[in-house]
């Protein structure tokens, strides 16, 4: 299924597709809000509720593992009065889960990176629906409103910049510069990098046949004291699976010795994951926790990789979006 918020509003089936009904609801149920956002709010409960029709394609972003998942609305809408939280909800059936967002062009992932909670992707409606390898849904029907003004503010908060929005971007475009302009091997250099930053001494492995991993990383200076870190790098946006988890364990010395380090763009798979929860001596680093990493640590980088992520920090606006 796929839910929003708003619980104290109540059913809105009571109420009907009436813009302006709905807008004195949240009104009433949310005194405290700020006007401007009054009529957002209250434009994604109508679209949840009354404009998305069943056969609709819905994306959700999961922005814990920088993934989209696309589904097909299923059902009506429903507000289910007994759940403990997000008790406005509709069923869906999910056509393709875990995709990668480096798959998609960078405008189309700004654009279902949208501030508002729930929104019609209009510009690249086509690129997703090519992905998903079938024509477009049928439209829903069309719901007359006298409040013209409310989907002019709406439409302008779906394309308003924040502070979330900004970084999902920046996040993006580093997962893209270092799948695209770099290769693999640069890429083993650019993690060994990132570790020395950290405040590891590395060594690159030569570029044929590293028998499982790609750099040695330790914290004696002379790299004679336990642990040694056997690093595998991989420059793919795919999900990691365990064998080649297994792989790089398979080259770890007994008792602690030496630890592995699993480091790539994309993820990892339930069954890789599973394989690092039973493990003491394996860290698996996925694309997400690697771009929090860079943006850490970014000030010590060298010139070279700074200018292949050319990145600054910068005071954005951080609160949700407004009528003006």
């Amino acid at each position: 299924m796929v839910t929003v918020g708003w619980d104290e509003a109540g059913d809105l089936t009571l109420l009907g597709a009436d813009r302006a009904a709905i807008k004195q609801r949240v009104a009433q149920t949310y005194p405290d809000a700020k006007p401007g956002a009054i009529p957002i709010w209250a434009g994604v409960l109508l679209r949840f509720a009354f404009e998305m029709q069943p056969g609709d394609i819905v994306i959700w972003p999961n922005k814990q593992d920088s993934t989209l998942n696309f589904g097909r609305i299923d059902g009506a809408y429903r507000y289910e009065a007994d759940a403990p939280i997000q008790r406005n909800r509709r069923k869906v059936a999910w056509l393709k889960t875990g995709v990668p967002r480096a798959q998609f062009s960078q405008g189309a992932l700004y654009e279902v990176g949208s501030a508002v909670t729930l929104f019609r992707v209009k510009s690249h409606e086509s690129e997703f629906l090519t992905f998903l390898s079938s024509g477009p849904s049928e439209p829903g029907p069309s719901l007359a409103t006298s409040d013209l003004s409310d989907e002019v503010v709406t439409t302008s908060a779906e394309a308003e910049p924040n502070a979330e929005r900004i970084e999902t971007h920046s996040r993006d475009f580093v997962v893209r510069a270092l799948m695209t302009e770099i290769d693999g091997f640069r890429f083993e250099h650019f993690v060994a990098h990132l570790l020395r930053c950290m405040g590891y001494r590395t060594q690159v492995t030569q570029a044929t046949g590293d028998g499982g991993f790609d750099i040695l990383a330790h914290r004696d200076p002379l790299g004679l004291e336990p642990p040694i870190i056997k690093v595998q790098c991989k420059r793919t946006i795919g999900a990691i699976g365990r064998p080649d988890v297994q792989k790089l364990t398979g080259t770890l010395a007994a008792g602690g010795s030496e630890l592995g380090l699993f480091v790539t763009l994309g993820g990892y798979t339930p069954d890789a994951k599973n394989f690092e929860r039973n493990r003491q001596d394996v860290r698996l680093v996925s694309g997400t926790e690697l771009v929090d990493l860079v943006f850490e640590h970014y000030d010590d980088f060298d010139p070279e990789w700074k200018r292949l992520l050319p990145l600054r920090r910068v005071y954005v606006v951080d609160r949700e979006p407004q009528s003006g």
